[in-house]
């Protein structure tokens, strides 16, 4: 629970519904963060805070994702509206932020799509083409201008990667993991045909997205920034494509998603060229890296699951990942 009269004398210091009750309810929650629905006079906001559990280093993640989220104000991202940030965990306990609540819907809080989406199959391109917009739009954000220019590391971006999360596994190691070796070293032998920096999301999915409701398809924000950066904007798209089936009509494809009516791999690859206006020729390189590099980040997780049923998972769809991404390396033709 927060407290809600701190959390007004904070808001009427900003003057955010000077006056007004605040009305609040609980929307989700986590290990990461907690998020409330905001209601105070004219404001209709979304409050983020991490919950007491959290590590502390949340707190400098919410400000993190806050940096971005303000970034986004004036460009064509679609975004949650900024609305205020609160660095003093004096307040509620923890860092947090407000901004605007977003009325829509997620792929992942409904049972199956809805009106229209599941019935008129021609709707559900629009989603995937939206899901692909949103990120095309985002690698194209001037992210200096923004002051954003400290927010990553993108000089030597891809030297880098393989001795990082090879570092990264060796600390947390507890079992072989088959495919590693190959796809690591195809990793050393290979780069981008090109490097453009720019802002990424870092765990870009139908998951980390919301629509306005009804048709045509309109994508109301991209949300959850925990792994924003300046890195390598193609790595969103990989994110996006590695599960992506050629003729989803036929194929499962992703697993929280029904993919029926969505366009193909291609297609979409071809959006993302179009809008973004970068080229997709290498895509092979970004799905070994983004396979590798997930399956890396959720060992950690398996590895201290202890008796946690969710962390438990992981293990499979590690070794799955970490296969996928040497099966890809040792049949693309991909040469740079």
């Amino acid at each position: 629970m927060i407290d809600l009269e701190r959390l007004a004398a904070w808001m009427d210091d900003r003057g955010l519904g000077v006056g007004a009750p605040v009305e609040h309810a609980f929307v989700s929650g986590g290990t990461q963060n907690d998020i409330y629905e905001i209601r105070r006079g004219v404001v209709h906001g979304a409050l983020r805070i991490p919950p007491p559990s959290a590590p502390e280093t949340r707190d400098a993640g919410i400000l993190r994702e806050w940096r971005i989220i303000e970034a986004l104000d004036g460009t064509d991202v679609p975004h949650t509206a900024a609305i205020a940030a609160c660095d003093d965990p004096g307040v509620l306990g923890r860092t947090f932020y407000l901004m605007g609540y977003v009325d829509g819907w997620s792929p992942m809080n409904t049972d199956g799509w809805p009106a229209p989406f599941d019935t008129d199959l021609g709707a559900r391109k629009g989603l995937a083409f939206e899901l692909v917009d949103g990120i095309s739009l985002l690698s194209k954000v001037d992210w200096q201008a923004k002051g954003l220019a400290d927010l990553g590391h993108p000089d030597g971006f891809h030297e880098r990667q393989v001795d990082r999360w090879t570092a990264f596994l060796e600390r947390i190691k507890g079992r072989e993991l088959p495919g590693f070796d190959e796809a690591s070293a195809w990793l050393r032998r290979h780069r981008p045909i090109d490097f453009i920096p720019g802002l990424m999301h870092g765990d870009y999915q139908f998951a980390n997205v919301m629509y306005r409701r009804g048709a045509p398809a309109r994508m109301a924000a991209i949300v959850d920034w925990e792994m924003g950066t300046v890195g390598d904007p193609k790595l969103d798209l990989a994110w996006v494509v590695n599960g992506w089936p050629e003729d989803p009509d036929d194929s499962p494809g992703i697993s929280y998603v029904d993919m029926t009516g969505m366009p193909s791999r291609s297609a979409v690859l071809d959006r993302y060229a179009e809008v973004s206006g970068r080229q997709v020729d290498d895509i092979d390189y970004y799905c070994v890296l983004a396979k590798w590099k997930l399956a890396v980040v959720l060992e950690q997780g398996f590895q201290r699951a202890g008796d946690n049923p969710m962390l438990q998972t992981y293990g499979p769809v590690v070794l799955d990942l970490m296969q996928g991404a040497a099966d890809l390396a040792e049949t693309s033709d991909y040469k740079s």
